[in-house]
């Protein structure tokens, strides 16, 4: 089977998400439409869920996610997974909503369903490789439209450290997507300073992702485990990480939280403060808000003010589009986003839609 086959049970005609916007032109006010890279949108890869399908800790997985959606979210998640499958799996479906959206580029991760972080070490080089080789045969097939970041077993980091190198050195991805949690244990633990090392030397960047939250069934109704968990699981990480020392350990590492960071960009005040004020918070030899400027962010966060007021924390430098696609959370109208964002210059347009993120990839290239 070719990544351009369609897998499992066929979806419905390729068009964008039926309850996401309409998507809107994508030529600005200013006249001809700027190049696009879209940082944050996902790929399944089929084989792993066939390799894990009569595996129970998978089906533990699904279970745990039951209790932590709700039956309502689930039953709703589970009719847009079938509405979205060849989105996720067809290449020819991906590149149609592309040209709809104006996107040029997509940077293709792991959908974060299949960090599968219980794998013992052999299931799990087993189950790294194929998403890794997958991402990277789906570039090859049209290296002027996607690159790709891959995944890492990230419970054993001796075996991560190899895959690192094998991702960037010989399949050529451009990072690595993690999630904030790797069996209850947090990304900012030291156990995981050697990936952060590696990925820092290999100039690579990570994408920070995160699979719900650890907040259990407290946020099963109302969609909030989405909605709420995975902006407070990054927070968390990102706060943890920044008064860990990572960034003053590793300054140059190219770290890009999703969802726009969470809620930290918005509400750093209250950690600045209690790093003034509790010594067990003076972790770090400058505030915390300031490494703020030292990551990137996506701009899934919807709404113009809310990207407004991220950029007048973070700087329009370190601000990245991306869509989300091709989930029900996703946000399908990037060049519109972009142009209705007050007071910046075209420069700036530029930067947020391609700019940054070919400076965040390492590509020197233009996106046409």
């Amino acid at each position: 089977m070719t990544p351009d086959s369609p897998v499992g049970t066929p979806g419905e005609a390729a068009v964008l998400l039926r309850c996401g916007p309409a998507v809107a032109s994508a030529v600005p006010s200013g006249g001809a439409r700027h190049p696009a890279i879209d940082m944050h949108c996902h790929v399944l890869c089929s084989a792993v869920e066939d390799l894990l399908a009569d595996d129970p800790r998978r089906q533990a997985d699904r279970g745990a996610m039951l209790r932590a959606q709700g039956l309502a979210s689930a039953r709703q998640s589970g009719a847009m997974m079938a509405d979205i499958l060849l989105k996720l799996t067809h290449l020819a479906d991906r590149l149609a909503d592309m040209d709809r959206m104006g996107v040029d580029m997509q940077v293709l991760s792991p959908a974060p369903n299949q960090y599968y972080y219980w794998a013992e070490d052999a299931l799990a080089e087993k189950i790294v490789w194929m998403q890794n080789e997958h991402i990277a045969q789906l570039c090859a097939l049209h290296p002027d439209r996607l690159v790709g970041l891959g995944t890492l077993a990230l419970q054993n980091p001796a075996l991560a450290l190899r895959q690192i190198d094998h991702a960037v050195g010989v399949l050529g991805l451009r990072g690595v997507e993690v999630s904030t949690m790797v069996n209850g244990v947090s990304i900012a633990d030291a156990h995981f300073d050697p990936v952060w090392a590696r990925a820092e030397a290999l100039g690579c960047m990570v994408l920070l992702h995160p699979l719900g939250s650890d907040q259990g069934e407290r946020l099963n109704r109302h969609y909030l485990w989405n909605v709420i968990g995975q902006p407070f699981e990054t927070t968390v990480a990102l706060s943890e990480l920044i008064l860990s020392g990572l960034f003053e350990r590793h300054p140059a590492t190219r770290l890009c939280a999703c969802h726009g960071g969470g809620f930290l960009p918005a509400y750093w005040g209250r950690l600045d403060h209690a790093w003034r004020v509790r010594p067990e918070a003076r972790t770090t030899p400058r505030a915390p808000s300031s490494y703020l400027r030292q990551l990137y962010y996506d701009t899934v966060v919807y709404d113009p003010a809310q990207l407004r007021q991220l950029i007048e924390k973070v700087g329009s430098t370190q601000v990245v589009m991306g869509t989300d696609y091709p989930y029900d959370m996703g946000h399908y109208e990037p060049h519109a986003l972009v142009e209705a964002i007050a007071g910046l210059d075209d420069a700036q347009r530029a930067a947020l839609l391609a700019g940054n993120a070919r400076r965040l990839l390492g590509l020197t290239e233009t996106v046409e």
